[in-house]
C-alpha cells in the first residue's frame, strides 16, 4: 500500500544540521508517510546520519547519487515518490510534529492542488531565536484562491518547503525542477509553474517549519553563482511561451518577480560581480520590453525609478546603491506613508516611457 505523503529531503554536506532535520520528521504525528533522503554525493558525515534513521525507522529511504545539484536531486525524489501528496524539507531546516498532518488535513478537506503555510525564520546562534514570517496574510488563509486572478503568492518568498502538493497535479502539468549545477534559485521556476498551473490553492496561516538563517554554507549565501537566477527566469519564459493564455496572464507577473529577484541577487553576490548581474538583468528586461510583457501598474513607484536607472546605466545604479540608502527608496516610503501613490505613479510613468524609448533604440 502506498503512503499518503512522500517527503523529499535533498542532502549535501549538512552534517551539522541533519540530525535535527531528520529527527523532526521521525517525530511527525502521521505514520502513513515515507521520507526520501536524496544524498547528493555528500563528503561529510551526512550519509552516516541518514543510515542511523534508516536503521531505526522504516519510513526512511535513501537515494545515493553522484553530486549533480539540487534540481537533479529533487527530480530523482519525485520519480521515486509513491505518495499521493508531496512535501519538501530542506536538510538544514526542521518542522513541527504536527506539520504534515496539518497540511494533509488542509489539502484533503479543501480539494486544493497545493496548500501552503507560513513559517519561522530560525537562528541557533548566538542564542536560539524564532521569528514569525508571514508569507500568507491572515485574510488570505482558510479559503481557496484563484492564482490567475490573485497574484499575491507569486511575490511571496518561494518557500517550497512550507507547502504540500498533489503528485497527480505535478505530473499532469509536468512540473519538475531545472537541472543546473548547484542549488541557487532552483526553486524559482518550480514555484512559478506551480502557482501558474494550479486551479485551486489553499493557504494555512499557522507557521509549521523552522527556516534556518545561520547556515553559512546555504545556497542563498553562495555569492559567485551569477547566472543561476537568469537560468531560472529563462526557463519560465520558455515554459510560458508554450501556452499563449498562460503567457498573457502571467508574463507581466514574471517581469515584476524578475525585478525583485534581480535586486535580491544583486545585494548578495560578490562585489566584483554586482555590475555584471545588473547588466545581465538589463538585457533580460530589454527582451521583456520588446515582447510587451512589462506592466508598470505592478511596480511600486520607486522600483520603477530604479528600473529606469538600471536600463539607462547599470553602473550608475550600482554607484548609487553603494552610497547611504538610495534616495528613491526614501522618497518611495515617504510617498507610500502619506498616500501620494497616484502622484508618484504619474512621475514614474514618465520615467518608464523614457526608458522604454531607450530600450527600443538599443534594439
Amino acid at each position: 500500500m502506498n503512503p499518503a505523503i512522500s517527503v523529499l529531503v535533498p542532502i549535501y554536506n549538512v552534517q551539522d544540521y541533519l540530525h535535527e532535520c531528520l529527527g523532526s520528521l521521525a517525530a511527525q504525528d502521521m505514520s502513513d508517510v515515507e521520507f526520501i533522503c536524496i544524498n547528493d554525493g555528500s563528503k561529510d558525515g551526512s550519509r552516516d546520519i541518514i543510515q542511523e534513521f534508516l536503521d531505526k525507522d522504516s519510513r526512511f529511504t535513501v537515494i545515493d547519487k553522484e553530486n549533480s545539484g539540487y534540481g537533479a536531486s529533487m527530480n530523482r525524489g519525485l520519480e521515486k515518490a509513491k505518495g499521493e501528496f508531496i512535501a519538501i524539507l530542506e536538510s538544514d531546516d526542521f518542522m513541527e510534529p504536527y506539520a504534515l498532518s496539518t497540511l494533509h488535513k488542509a489539502i484533503t478537506e479543501s480539494g486544493a492542488d497545493v496548500v501552503k503555510a507560513n513559517f519561522w525564520l530560525y537562528w541557533s546562534t548566538p542564542t536560539e531565536r524564532n521569528e514569525f514570517f508571514e508569507a500568507i496574510p491572515a485574510n488570505k488563509a482558510g479559503r481557496l484562491i484563484d492564482t490567475s486572478v490573485d497574484h499575491g503568492i507569486f511575490h511571496a518568498k518561494p518557500s517550497i518547503w512550507s507547502a504540500m502538493y498533489r503528485k497527480s497535479f505535478l505530473d499532469k502539468n509536468q512540473i519538475r525542477f531545472l537541472e543546473t549545477p548547484g542549488a541557487s534559485f532552483q526553486d524559482t521556476s518550480f514555484t512559478f509553474k506551480v502557482w501558474a498551473s494550479a486551479d485551486k490553492v489553499y493557504f494555512v496561516h499557522k507557521p509549521l517549519v523552522h527556516y534556518r538563517q545561520d547556515n553559512e554554507n546555504s545556497s542563498v549565501n553562495s555569492p559567485a553563482k551569477v547566472d543561476a537566477l537568469f537560468n531560472e527566469y529563462s526557463e519560465i519564459t520558455r515554459w510560458l511561451s508554450e501556452d499563449g493564455e498562460k503567457s498573457e496572464i502571467f508574463s507581466p507577473v514574471k517581469v515584476k518577480m524578475l525585478y525583485d529577484a534581480l535586486i535580491w541577487n544583486y545585494e548578495r553576490v560578490a562585489e566584483e560581480n554586482k555590475v555584471l548581474v545588473l547588466e545581465k538583468g538589463r538585457d533580460m528586461f530589454l527582451d521583456e520590453f520588446k515582447a510587451g510583457h512589462v506592466d508598470i501598474r505592478l511596480f511600486e513607484p520607486w522600483k520603477l525609478q530604479d528600473l529606469r536607472t538600471i536600463l539607462l546605466n547599470p553602473r550608475d545604479y550600482h554607484d548609487w546603491r553603494v552610497k547611504p540608502e538610495a534616495l528613491s527608496h526614501k522618497v518611495g516610503r515617504l510617498i507610500q506613508d502619506r498616500g501620494f501613490v497616484g502622484l508618484a505613479k504619474t512621475a514614474a510613468n514618465k520615467a518608464y516611457k523614457k526608458a522604454k524609448g531607450l530600450a527600443k533604440s538599443w534594439r
